[in-house]
């Protein structure tokens, strides 16, 4: 019995493995976010931003009463904003993350895999650049979220990567103040939407599917025996899942906030490095965390000393309000300290990317 339950481990071993080799195979963009369930009803998500070159990101303020457009030619899906928010750009053409005014966080991350419907203008279109903020802009919990996406009111419509020669893919993960969790990707040319509370974590390759069966091998292990350790996406899987729910329950938000960044912290990849065989792994550049009960939302650069945050209950969001922006400079390297909502100053806000 010994030597067959020794075989089956080295079976399962020698499974991991040939997995592995082949997602080191795919060309990979780093990228992880994750949920943490607290005492007392706390909850806060973080989120990484791994690329390999300046994103261009700085953080904006949108107030509620924006007149929207999906940004994809005559049949653009149209809506007005029914919350506040504040989010992170990238490239500043498109929303990567952000809260919004009710305590709801999205994040877009890279999904290589992902394959969205044919853009035919029989449905109204919505440009890859502005699905968050679409759900940003719209909703206020994630189960509200969910029951308005699985309609399809849209069809995603994506473009290419500024300045590079290849469509964007994404995937989106939202989460709100009550705990609730989706994943929405695109695979093979339809929606799938993953909700529950029990998706905490999301990185990239492979699809959110294969990835939960990855993770159920390492769990079988348990974190405290032995975690992957490398910065490949399924490995990163694993470290978050387990240290997300590993971290103490803390009543003291300080406390909290802090196990959060060091969960994130942990599955950053190192500025600078590289990785031989995979050249599309790519350093941290920054990360965010969002404290959903007490509208918090914090931004850490790689590249400067502090962490800095915005206070969404000092914003005026009232449609009367103005958008503003906080440049952060090439690479982020323009320092902050402490709570800057009244750093933001009035902009007239970027046009997403789109047809």
């Amino acid at each position: 019995m010994a030597f067959s339950g020794s075989l089956r481990m080295i079976g399962a071993h020698l499974a991991c493995a040939a997995t592995s080799i082949m997602l080191a195979a795919q060309p990979v963009l780093a990228c992880t976010r994750l949920v943490y369930h607290g005492a007392g009803g706390d909850v806060i998500t973080a989120r990484s931003m791994d690329w390999k070159s300046d994103v261009a990101t700085n953080l904006w303020i949108f107030p509620r009463g924006m007149a929207r457009s999906g940004q994809a030619g005559p049949n653009s899906i149209k809506w007005t904003s029914r919350y506040g928010s504040v989010i992170a750009t990238g490239y500043e053409v498109s929303t990567t993350d952000g809260m919004n005014e009710a305590g709801l966080s999205a994040s877009v991350l890279w999904l290589v895999e992902s394959q969205y419907p044919r853009f035919d203008q029989s449905k109204p279109g919505l440009t890859i650049a502005a699905w968050a903020q679409y759900v940003l802009d719209n909703f206020g919990t994630v189960a509200e979220a969910v029951a308005a996406l699985r309609a399809e009111p849209f069809v995603i419509v994506t473009d290419h990567v500024p300045g590079e020669d290849r469509l964007t893919t994404l995937h989106l993960a939202i989460s709100d103040a009550s705990g609730d969790s989706a994943i929405v990707e695109y695979i093979d040319g339809k929606q799938v939407i993953h909700h529950g509370r029990q998706y905490q974590v999301m990185t990239n390759s492979p699809i959110f599917d294969q990835q939960l069966a990855l993770n159920a091998y390492w769990q079988q292990i348990g974190g405290t025996v032995m975690l992957p350790g490398t910065n490949r996406s399924a490995d990163r899987f694993a470290r978050a899942s387990f240290y997300v729910n590993a971290i103490p329950k803390s009543e003291d938000a300080v406390t909290a906030l802090a196990s959060v960044f060091s969960v994130i912290r942990n599955v950053s990849v190192p500025f600078g490095i590289t990785t031989p065989g995979e050249p599309n792994i790519s350093s941290t550049r920054w990360r965010t965390v969002a404290d959903h009960r007490r509208r918090l939302y914090f931004f850490e650069s790689a590249l400067t000393p502090n962490t800095f945050w915005v206070d969404l209950k000092k914003i005026d969001f009232a449609p009367t309000a103005k958008a503003k922006r906080l440049d952060l400079g090439p690479n982020q390297r323009n320092t902050f300290s402490g709570e800057v909502s009244g750093a933001f100053v009035p902009a007239q806000p970027f046009t997403f990317q789109g047809l």
